[in-house]
């Protein structure tokens, strides 16, 4: 089986709730997402979704999915889709970086070869725990009793763990940790997710400031150095984010106990292929995960499923269903949340099925 086509196309994926604000007054309406067929002269196809947060979140952004694909793609034409180990350092070889690119064909590859064996791609990636898998819901930043207010509602739709978005003022989110963590019940889970915003002596003034809560630490610095010191500073659990990219930053944090969990984008590691890599390494480690991507709808939330329902429960700290904050749905059968937890789909490959009415025209074709 050799691969004879890649095609891209581009959606643009409306929140619900209007935008999505985090750390240094960054928010975002609309998401670019861009879709990925990987065609196959045996006429298999495989789909992918890479969506990156914006550009000034992570080093990748929309348009740069598309332009490494064009750059990228001419040199797979005519290799074996299914020959995951080769095809990922030859793409490495090909293109240096640029790991948000390498996702999209790297998944689409993983769905070609699950419907060339017959398997989910969950079974591919070490098999199914369980009937299902737990979610966490991010509470975009706002004051600090709207985002308290907002998780009763949340908690309605049977989350119960909460990702909350600080990394602004040191007072305020004092504040808000404060707030949300009141409004919590026996169980549920509160993660105070910087996203790199705090300064050293803010995030230092943070974690003093909300000593006596239950309450995790995400990524409240810039620089792993950064975080190592406030992680030094405080007993609170604490999970590291954007630091953590690939295997040598996991390593090292494993190696200075910089973080008692670590949350795993997918095309920040460059597709499943790396991401199954650094999760079994996590779960020999005993280190908590959350499996995600950086955004995106149905089909990148069908590959966050995969992964997570192949993932040992209790080293599953959480993960997410993007296609529940966005208004527009471009794939049938993708996996939908159930009172706060999901499912892989158990049909072969991802499991889903393109509405091409909503994908429109390809906006790069190469053969």
């Amino acid at each position: 089986m050799k691969i004879k086509r890649i095609r891209a196309y581009q959606v643009d994926l409306p929140l619900c709730e209007g935008s999505y604000k985090w750390s240094g007054g960054k928010s975002v309406d609309v998401f670019d997402s861009t879709l990925v067929s990987v065609e196959t002269d045996a006429g298999l196809i495989g789909w992918a979704e890479v969506c990156p947060l914006g550009p000034f979140y992570l080093p990748a952004y929309a348009a740069g999915v598309r332009a490494g694909l064009k750059e990228l793609g001419p040199h797979l034409i005519g290799h074996n889709p299914t020959s995951l180990g080769p095809l990922n350092n030859f793409m490495d070889r090909a293109l240096k970086g640029h790991p948000y690119v390498k996702s999209g064909i790297d998944i689409a590859c993983w769905d070609i070869l699950g419907k060339h064996s017959g398997q989910n791609i969950c079974e591919l990636l070490g098999g199914r725990y369980g009937e299902d898998f737990i979610l966490y819901r991010a509470i975009s930043q706002q004051p600090p009793s709207d985002m308290a207010d907002n998780v009763q509602g949340y908690r309605d739709e049977g989350y119960t763990r909460f990702q909350l978005k600080v990394g602004g003022d040191p007072d305020t989110d004092i504040e808000r940790i404060h707030a949300v963590a009141d409004r919590l019940q026996p169980g549920d889970k509160l993660v105070a997710d910087a996203n790199t915003g705090w300064t050293q002596h803010e995030a230092a003034r943070v974690v003093r400031g909300v000593k006596d809560v239950d309450v995790y630490i995400e990524q409240p610095c810039l620089t792993y150095e950064e975080c190592l010191t406030i992680r030094r500073r405080t007993d609170h659990p604490f999970i590291l984010d954007e630091n953590i990219d690939g295997m040598q930053p996991l390593l090292r944090a494993f190696g200075d106990q910089a973080m008692d969990g670590v949350n795993i984008k997918i095309s920040k590691f460059g597709g499943l292929t790396k991401a199954k890599l650094a999760r079994d390494l996590c779960a020999e480690l005993g280190i908590a995960m959350t499996l995600e991507d950086s955004w995106g709808g149905d089909i990148t939330t069908a590959a966050i499923a995969v992964l997570a329902h192949s993932t040992p429960p209790e080293l599953l700290f959480s993960s997410t269903d993007f296609n529940s904050y966005v208004t527009v749905s471009t794939a049938e059968g993708a996996p939908q949340r159930k009172n706060g937890r999901m499912a892989a789909s158990k049909d072969p490959g991802l499991g889903i099925e393109p509405r091409m009415d909503v994908l429109g025209e390809p906006v790069l074709s190469i053969e």
